[in-house]
C-alpha cells in the first residue's frame, strides 16, 4: 500500500499553518524542511505544524522538527505542534496520554527520544492559534 505524503499550507489567526499527512521519514522529511524554510523566508515566523495525520515518524522526521524549532527561535518566532489525543491511525488514548499530547505515533517518538519537552504541543488547531488559549500540553 502506497500512502501519499502531503504538506498543505494555510493561515489562521496570524499563524502560518502547515498540515502534514502520511509518513514523515527519510524520503519525505526534506519536503517538510523545505516548506518550513519557505514559510520563514516569506516572513512568517509564527508557525503551527499540524501533525495529526502523521502516522509514522522516524529520526529524520524528528530532526526536521528540531531544526524547525531552531530556525523559528532564531527569528524570535513561535512554533506550535498539533498532536491530538487520537492518533492518525484512529487509536484512542488514555486520559494521562491525552494530557501529554495524545497517543499519536509522533508524540510517542518524541517522548521516547526525550525531546517532547522542547515543543509547545496542542490538541487541535483552535487551541494552537488562540492567543489567550490554554497552556501547551505538558510533557
Amino acid at each position: 500500500m502506497v500512502v501519499a505524503f502531503k504538506v498543505t499550507g494555510g493561515e489562521r489567526g496570524g499563524w502560518a499553518v502547515l498540515h502534514v499527512s502520511g509518513e514523515l521519514d527519510l524520503v519525505t522529511s526534506p519536503v517538510l524542511r523545505q516548506r518550513v524554510h519557505d514559510e520563514v523566508a516569506e516572513g512568517r515566523h509564527s508557525l503551527v505544524l499540524d501533525l495529526s495525520e502523521v502516522y509514522f515518524c522516524d529520526s529524520s522526521g524528528v530532526g526536521v522538527l528540531i531544526a524547525a524549532r531552531r530556525l523559528i527561535r532564531s527569528c524570535r518566532g513561535r512554533l506550535r505542534l498539533i498532536l491530538p489525543a487520537r492518533g492518525a491511525d484512529g487509536g484512542t488514548s488514555r486520559a494521562s496520554e491525552a494530557e501529554r499530547g495524545g497517543d499519536s505515533h509522533v508524540n510517542r517518538v518524541l517522548g521516547a527520544l526525550g525531546v517532547r519537552r522542547l515543543f509547545d504541543v496542542y490538541g487541535d488547531l483552535a487551541e494552537a492559534v488562540a492567543e489567550d488559549g490554554p497552556e501547551p500540553l505538558s510533557a
